[in-house]
């Protein structure tokens, strides 16, 4: 499953991208192949997709996050974690470890999103969320602040 975690403050940059790159991962996502093995899934959670709606409520452009979520669940391509996994998660995180984590409470959802997800690949301008992704003991995830350092196709 060729699947991403885009969080907030990166999909708001959907509705003007800033760049080719950013263009890039929108079609890329927007795109449903013959072979579902090439297509693209967004991994996400509740409490993501609340954050979504609530920063892009207004926005009907056809490259803003709501439009792209509507899109992927119309064709099966939003990979959406229970609440249940994401606290049973949380929960098992070592105090030693949580003691080291650099993102807000908040935050710790979104760390569980993508390590329980298939590739486990973030795209945030969050650095401490990014931090915390990429040095979570035990998971060999890859958070970055630009899509085209993130092989996702």
């Amino acid at each position: 499953m060729n699947d991403i975690f885009i969080d907030n403050d990166a999909a708001k940059k959907f509705v003007n991208p800033p760049n080719q790159h950013y263009k890039d991962l929108i079609k890329w996502l927007l795109t449903c192949h013959d072979d579902s093995s090439k297509d693209a899934y967004l991994v996400t959670s509740q409490k993501q997709l609340v954050e979504y709606l609530r920063s892009n409520h207004d926005c009907s452009k056809p490259s803003s996050i709501p439009v792209i979520v509507n899109k992927l669940i119309s064709e099966g391509r939003l990979y959406k974690k229970t609440p249940k996994e994401l606290k049973e998660f949380i929960q098992k995180i070592p105090k030693k470890v949580e003691r080291r984590l650099r993102s807000n409470q908040d935050d710790r959802y979104h760390i569980a999103t993508v390590l329980l997800s298939n590739r486990k690949y973030a795209l945030s301008l969050d650095n401490n969320l990014r931090y915390d992704i990429e040095n979570f003991p035990k998971f060999n995830a890859l958070a970055r602040d630009c899509p085209s350092l993130i092989p996702y196709k």
